[in-house]
């Protein structure tokens, strides 16, 4: 079933346990959760999405602030984690809906690009490519084709090279 009916808003209190839930069946296992409860205790989430199913939260997508290395401070670079469906909802549309909708609220919020650790089958259709093609580098080690960026503007990464730092929460620092 494609085109699930769905609204997407703004996570608003009250909605945490639901979230953690969406996370946790998605991911089928709690450290996404975890990672979410922290960024939002922090008060570092930059955009924190959910998809509605009447009134059931069936999806989640978060966007937080990142940093790369040696970038100037005034470029704002948003890092896409994670990005959730639950099980018995996914291949309806609802996580691209999701996608979709951050990514706008980021342009509107003046990032100049997103970065995505995720599936390179799945996040080339919304303009994400290879980040080391902009010579930008994640601080974990994963594989080079699952680090992909996407500008949010013409030339939005002009200049910019380096390691991605994500916030703290995710557990880098090295």
């Amino acid at each position: 079933m494609t085109g699930a009916s769905v609204d997407i808003r703004d996570e608003r209190a009250g909605d945490e346990d639901a979230i953690r839930a969406v996370n946790d069946a998605a991911f089928g296992q709690p450290e996404e959760s975890g990672i979410v409860d922290a960024i939002r205790a922090a008060g570092r989430a930059s955009i924190s999405l959910v998809a509605l199913s009447g009134t059931a939260i069936v999806g989640h997508i978060l966007f937080t602030p990142i940093s790369v290395e040696g970038a100037p401070s005034a470029i704002r670079i948003a890092g896409l984690a994670p990005m959730a469906v639950v099980p018995e909802y996914q291949r309806r549309g609802i996580g691209s809906r999701l996608v979709d909708e951050g990514l706008r609220r980021c342009r509107d919020r003046d990032y100049a690009a997103v970065v995505v650790l995720g599936h390179p089958e799945f996040y080339p259709r919304f303009g994400f490519r290879r980040a080391r093609a902009f010579a930008i580098t994640c601080e974990f080690d994963v594989p080079d084709e699952a680090f992909m960026v996407a500008e949010l503007r013409e030339g939005g990464l002009r200049g910019i090279t380096g390691k991605v730092r994500y916030v703290p929460e995710f557990g880098g620092g090295t």
